[in-house]
This record gives structure tokens, C-alpha cells and sequence, in this order.
């Protein structure tokens, strides 16, 4: 069994034969070095004889109801190979629980660049913005994937989208809530009451943050889209809004920069990031926006919520876990002051 508390062991010799049926090429023994990121399932590099790999697993002991879907991940990968959308290659799923304490799987280790800072310290101004373009060109290329023609028309419900994630993600932050946060509780009541018309369904990710993508090693380009627990079938607004809501939050307060000087940075202001998006998927214009930031903050401060509950019970898959879980509240604020203006 992989703890939390482990940097670096030797895979037990159960899952190395339980590799070596699954995995063709795969040749043990296999030795796990935990990954430092990650808030929500432990990733570990996985070392053996035949090459890197990376191991994802569920965390140890009771978790929330449909958190932790590594078996969707794992789906959504292994359709999206292929498509045009980088993605790393998965290899094998398990959820024998016995092996390792929960359910894993194993994928390709993809070499290159991941940047935790949406800010891209130590980069120049024209490395920034080709960073930018390509993943604008990656989110862009991943809502253009019509879901039937990956096999993936059943990975999730697309009628009413907003309505049933509004609902679940209420239902989350409830099962982890803590101290009371009365944005959240503002932003519970507003969403409902104000639901735009339904988008065209696509893949929804979930989470497309800057580091959930790993970059070439020395090109300004996307090789790899990862972390798909979240990812369903939805609407592609929300997915981008969730992605562009960095443009609203600030430097202090998770990696934002919404009060820097973006031109001076080489960061697109946010119209033209939106403006490039509509280009690379024919659309003219996001309607709604405002709705879609204040849902996605709302979601993020769930999230958060989340992690928070996840240290506070001993789960937390990294050691930050108190700190990131305490900015939902002002993530909650945020997301109830744009939907206060998009009321007035």
C-alpha cells in the first residue's frame, strides 16, 4: 500500500506482476517517487526497467460521493488518443483495491515543461504570449471534438448542464463545508434563478489550468492536456470560463493576475484571449459571460472547499492542502461580486 506520507518505494511485487500481464512492454521492478503537486489523487512516477511511466491512484479511505473518478479519467484519455488533442497514452486500470489500497492506472510519463504560475516568472514577454496561444489553440481544439466521433456520446448527460453542476457542486461544498462563507451562500441562491439557454454539448475538462498542461521541453507548445477526474459532457463555456477566470483573481490571492501589468508581461488582456478562442471555434461572441465567471468561481471555491475538508480529515494528497483550501472564501466573494454586477 502507497501512503501519503511516502516520497519514494519500491512498487510491491503484486503490481509489478499485475503490470507485467496488463502492460506488454512493461518490465519490473517498478520504484514510486510521489509527484509534489496535486491536490486531489496522488500521482507518483513510476521508475522500472522498461522506461518512466506515471501511476495515478485514489486517496486512501471514505471520499465524497463521484470525487476522485480516476476510472472516467482513464476513459476519457484512452478516447481522446489520437484525436488531435495531446493527451498522454494510458496503458492500464485497476480497481482491485487490494494492490495498492485503491483504484489506479497507468499511463505514458510525457517529458517537458509544467509552469504552477500563471504568471510565468523567469519567461520573456513574447515567451509568455506564444505560452498563452497555445493553450488557448489546445482548449480551443478540445471543445472542437464532437464527443460521438471518440466514442465518448455517453460520457455524460449534456441537457440542463448548468443546472445539475450548480446542484452537484452545492451538494459538494455541503459535504465539506466548514466555517460558514456567506458569498457561497449567496451564489447558492443567484445561480439557479439565472441559467442561460443550453450550449452546444462538447468535452468538458474541468479543470484547464496552465498546470494541468505540460509544455515541449524547449518549444512554447501544449504536449500534454492532463487531470480529467472532472471532465464530463458539458458545456464548453463554463469549461473556458473556468479556464479564463485567472484574468479576475489577483496575484495574492491564487496565482492570478488580474492586478498586474499584462502588456508588460506579454499576457493577452482578456477580450483577446476570449477574442482567439471565438476564432478557433466559430463562434462570435461568449454570451452570458458574466454568469459563466461567477458559476466558475463558485465551482473553484467548492473545490477548495474540498480540499480543505481532505486535510482536515488527514486525506490531503499535498502539504499545502490547509493553505489552497483557504482561499475559497475569497474565491466565494469574488464570484458574488461579478454576479452582482451581471444583475445590475
Amino acid at each position: 500500500m502507497v501512503g501519503n506520507e511516502d516520497a519514494t518505494q519500491a512498487l510491491p511485487g503484486s503490481v509489478d506482476a499485475w503490470l507485467t500481464a496488463q502492460i506488454p512492454d512493461y518490465r519490473g521492478p517498478g520504484r514510486l517517487e510521489k509527484f509534489g503537486f496535486g491536490q486531489s489523487n496522488p500521482t507518483y512516477k513510476l521508475r522500472s526497467a522498461s522506461g518512466d511511466y506515471v501511476l495515478r491512484r485514489k486517496p486512501l479511505g471514505p471520499l465524497l460521493p463521484k470525487a476522485h473518478a480516476i476510472e472516467r479519467e482513464f476513459q476519457v484519455l484512452r478516447a481522446l488518443h489520437g484525436s488531435g488533442v495531446p493527451v498522454p497514452r494510458v496503458r492500464a486500470f485497476c480497481d482491485d483495491t487490494t494492490l495498492l489500497g485503491a483504484a489506479f492506472y497507468v499511463m505514458d510519463f510525457v517529458p517537458g515543461r509544467i509552469f504552477y504560475d500563471q504568471r510565468l516568472p523567469g519567461l520573456s514577454a513574447a515567451e509568455r504570449s506564444a505560452i498563452f496561444d497555445s493553450m488557448n489553440a489546445t482548449v480551443a481544439s478540445l471543445h472542437a471534438v464532437d464527443p460521438a466521433a471518440v466514442g465518448l456520446e455517453h460520457y455524460g448527460r449534456g441537457e440542463n448542464f448548468l443546472e445539475r453542476q450548480v446542484a452537484l457542486w452545492t451538494r459538494q461544498y455541503r459535504a465539506s463545508e466548514g466555517q460558514r462563507i456567506a458569498a457561497m451562500e449567496e451564489l447558492i441562491a443567484w445561480l439557479p434563478k439565472h441559467l442561460p439557454p443550453d450550449q452546444p454539448s462538447r468535452i468538458f475538462h474541468g479543470d484547464l489550468r496552465l498546470d494541468n498542461m505540460i509544455f515541449h521541453a524547449s518549444e512554447p507548445r501544449v504536449v500534454a492536456l492532463l487531470d480529467w477526474e472532472l471532465s464530463t459532457i458539458g458545456d464548453p463555456l463554463a469549461d473556458f470560463a473556468y479556464h479564463a477566470m485567472v484574468w479576475r483573481i489577483g496575484a495574492d490571492l491564487f496565482r492570478g493576475f488580474g492586478d498586474l501589468d499584462r502588456g508588460a508581461l506579454g499576457i493577452p488582456e482578456e477580450a483577446d484571449y476570449i477574442k482567439l478562442y471565438c476564432a478557433r471555434t466559430g463562434r462570435s461572441a461568449l454570451p452570458n459571460w458574466n454568469f459563466y465567471l461567477a458559476y466558475s468561481l463558485f465551482r473553484g471555491a467548492a473545490i477548495l472547499q474540498g480540499v480543505w475538508r481532505r486535510a482536515q480529515n488527514g486525506q490531503a494528497s499535498s502539504a499545502d492542502a490547509i493553505q489552497v483550501g483557504a482561499k475559497a472564501a475569497p474565491l466565494a466573494e469574488l464570484g458574488w461580486t461579478i454576479a452582482r454586477s451581471a444583475s445590475n
